[in-house]
């Protein structure tokens, strides 16, 4: 299966003691570069996610997001630090005792102190676990979207490949004419001038302009190369570096056919294929 490297997925559970949610974005990009944001408290855990997300990913900027919204705690669940409440309460005598006007603390204000308050420790071996399952549900959600957003792509590449064949199948016919044109327009230009036809000397000119406008091995190539890119394509796989690099040659063939033309359609054509080639290219990007 070919994949395309943009792709979102999310997956959430409820805990006991709140609920976690793990959220993947992946856009493209030319290597892989995973990009990890997760609570403090639960940044013993970023190793982990980064080897999981490493080995089930190969290319692309990728973004993984952990959130843990801790639950309300029951208020029977709920206790005092009675070491603190001890201090709180000796250092406000010991101020009551060196500024008498100063009032004392009361009890709202000492219950609204950081930590005085102890809520119920989360079981963070859990919390682990739960985060490890929802990213193998995330990873295997985003793998999904990715392998439906990559046969997408792959039809409309090709769909361009069978543009490009029906253009180099117009090629070889042309030469012939073009040729004969050629001919024509040299004996045109030797009766114009009053000079007699050398034989000879035209056979020379002829095979002259016919190994310069000799295309067959671009023809030959741009065949070889279509071929190739529908065989990566159906061998699926991480093939977008590969893809990429048979962009790349089938554009410097079709501009050496450009350039070797010396005819208004066969330069029409080597613009087209120029344009088909753009556009899979464009495409090939998004591809792991």
């Amino acid at each position: 299966m070919i994949l395309s490297m943009t792709g979102y997925a999310v997956a959430s559970r409820d805990l006991p003691t709140g609920s976690v949610q793990l959220e993947l974005r992946a856009v493209n990009h030319r290597y892989l570069d995973l990009s990890i944001r997760l609570p403090d408290e639960l940044r013993a855990l970023e190793p982990a996610l980064r080897e999981k997300l490493g080995g089930r990913l190969a290319r692309g900027k990728v973004e993984c997001r952990l959130v843990f919204n801790r639950a309300a705690p029951d208020a029977r669940s709920l206790a005092l630090n009675a070491p603190l409440v001890a201090q709180l309460h000796a250092l406000s005598q010991e101020i009551a005792r060196t500024a008498p006007g100063a009032a004392p603390l009361g009890a709202a204000e000492i219950l609204r102190w950081p930590g005085v308050v102890v809520e119920p420790a989360t079981n963070f071996e859990d919390l682990a676990k739960s985060v490890d399952q929802l990213a193998d549900a995330a990873l295997a959600d985003l793998t999904a979207t990715r392998g439906r957003e990559g046969a997408k792509l792959v039809t409309m590449i090709e769909e361009r490949l069978a543009g490009m064949s029906a253009l180099v199948a117009r090629v070889a016919p042309r030469l012939p004419a073009i040729q004969a044109a050629y001919q024509e327009k040299l004996a045109a230009r030797l009766r114009e001038a009053a000079l007699e036809a050398d034989e000879e000397r035209l056979r020379q000119e002829l095979a002259l302009f016919a190994a310069k406008t000799d295309v067959a091995e671009e023809v030959s190539r741009l065949s070889a190369h279509v071929s190739e890119v529908r065989r990566v394509l159906k061998a699926g796989g991480n093939a977008g570096k590969r893809l990429d690099f048979l962009m790349q040659e089938l554009n410097r063939e079709a501009n050496t056919l450009g350039s070797k033309s010396v005819d208004a359609e066969l330069s029409q054509i080597a613009l087209e294929l120029k344009v088909l080639i753009e556009q899979m290219r464009e495409q090939v990007q998004n591809l792991e």
